[in-house]
């Protein structure tokens, strides 16, 4: 998460607690930013369990004023060793991510004259783990499209399911962007998708041919809908959401004897691996994906590499030695 520094330095509404000028700062995020609903959302939750810490250690009282770079260590640290009520440490990655929040609430706050400085500039991110992301191989995903385990009330439920599953691999999106589409954003006749990416930025996607197929059968079963009507819809007629995105595609998954938990995110990824696998150049990925940052999409090359050293230990005749007989 990151806002912009340079921005314009906007009035910092009076608030005497830390908790309200964390309720100032999510106000400008999503007013004056035009940050989207799920960017507030994890801002909020990282600063409130950030506000929860200065409360327990400096008092219900306590501004921003209070928290210097040794208090920002010492909450750090503790998200490293299972702070109560987790059960667990944060994930490197995790910890990063509630440091940009924390960096980004302290910048704002410099910028409309409440603080002179900002104390977690003297914070160093802690470096990510190198994970590789999850991923399906080719038959892995045709079984998990082709697949019969999904059990509908109804044709239309099942036209739904299968047009989700085969959309979401077949263009790569993220389930925010494809919840949020409408009938009028895909052109089937060009097999083409308009796509509202992080911070509003617009692509336009390939559609493979079942993905049109599939998508055609279900928008005729609900008897050829307005553009301006959402594409998916729940049981109660309404967008689909993130919940039921995610419950598609575990039920499918289910019947799939060794299949660890697949998720959306996983056909997005097996989506990406794929394509680089199959010769796809990066750049290319990355504006498939939408990622603003050539560095996110990188992830994918440590999934082919190892696919390639596994062909060529396969493959080339000198990658082993071979024992030799006799003396």
């Amino acid at each position: 998460m990151e806002t912009d520094q340079s921005a314009a330095v906007v009035p910092v509404a009076t608030a005497t607690t830390l908790g309200g000028q964390v309720a100032a700062f999510l106000d400008y995020l999503a007013t004056q930013r035009n940050a989207s609903s799920n960017t507030v959302a994890a801002y909020r939750n990282d600063l409130s369990q950030f506000t929860a810490f200065v409360r327990d250690q400096r008092g219900t009282a306590a501004d921003a004023a209070a928290v210097d770079h040794l208090l920002l260590r010492l909450y750090l640290a503790q998200l490293s060793v299972s702070p109560p009520p987790q059960s667990h440490s944060y994930r490197k990655s995790s910890i990063g991510r509630k440091l940009a929040a924390i960096r980004a609430l302290f910048a704002w706050l410099v910028r409309g004259g409440q603080l002179p400085l900002n104390p977690a500039e003297l914070i160093t991110t802690p470096k990510r783990e190198q994970r590789l992301p999850f991923h399906l191989n080719i038959d892995q995903t045709v079984a998990l499209l082709e697949g019969g385990a999904l059990r509908p009330r109804d044709e239309l439920t099942e036209a739904r399911d299968r047009a989700v599953l085969e959309l979401l691999y077949s263009s790569g999106l993220r389930v925010s962007e494809l919840s949020g589409l409408a009938v009028g954003d895909l052109d089937l006749a060009s097999g083409m998708v308009r796509v509202l990416g992080k911070g509003g930025k617009e692509r336009i996607v390939p559609v493979g041919g079942k993905a049109v197929e599939a998508v055609t059968r279900y928008l005729q079963l609900r008897g050829l809908p307005d553009e301006i009507e959402p594409l998916f819809l729940n049981s109660r007629g309404q967008r689909i959401n993130r919940r039921n995105v995610a419950r598609i595609v575990a039920q499918q998954a289910g019947g799939i004897d060794s299949f660890r938990a697949v998720s959306p995110h996983t056909l997005r990824h097996s989506f990406a691996t794929h394509l680089l696998e199959q010769g796809a150049d990066l750049r290319s990925i990355q504006e498939l994906l939408g990622h603003a940052s050539l560095s996110t999409t990188q992830k994918y090359t440590h999934l082919s590499l190892d696919r390639l050293m596994a062909v060529y230990d396969q493959a080339h005749p000198r990658a082993h030695q071979t024992k030799q007989g006799g003396d």
